[in-house]
């Protein structure tokens, strides 16, 4: 529905933990907010490969999930037009420069009887 909000043209970043990998922030594609334990999965496609959900932790307000604990959060809302922290690991450290970054959000809606959700992407600069 809202499928050219997911991917933040703004806060592309670099970890700041010392590990190889890189923050981009994302948005709910849906007119809703969602309790986290209706989001399905958030993949990410960067520079055409795919990052593992292992390597990723997704962040809403403060708050950090790694992929399987989402089924479980029942008491957490990630919220129309809330920017989460999508947060993954790579085997090298990110490259200066642009970055093809794709994401693909999978909800679970209680009245809709195919998985909704969305998919952008989008070219991210990654600053030195």
């Amino acid at each position: 529905m809202f499928d050219q909000y997911i991917v933040c043209e703004e806060g592309f970043r670099a970890r700041d933990d010392g590990r190889a990998g890189g923050v981009v922030e994302v948005r709910m594609p849906y007119y809703r907010g969602l309790t986290l334990s209706m989001v399905e999965a958030v993949d990410l496609v960067l520079d055409g490969r795919p990052v593992p959900p292992a390597d990723t932790t997704l962040t809403v307000h403060g708050n950090t999930y790694a992929p399987d604990q989402l089924g479980r959060t029942t008491d957490d809302r990630w919220e129309m037009g809330e920017r989460a922290q999508l947060a993954f690991l790579t085997d090298e450290p990110l490259a200066p420069g642009e970055h093809d970054v794709a994401v693909a959000v999978r909800l679970r809606i209680s009245y809709m009887p195919v998985p909704g959700g969305g998919r952008d992407r989008k070219r991210l600069t990654l600053a030195s």
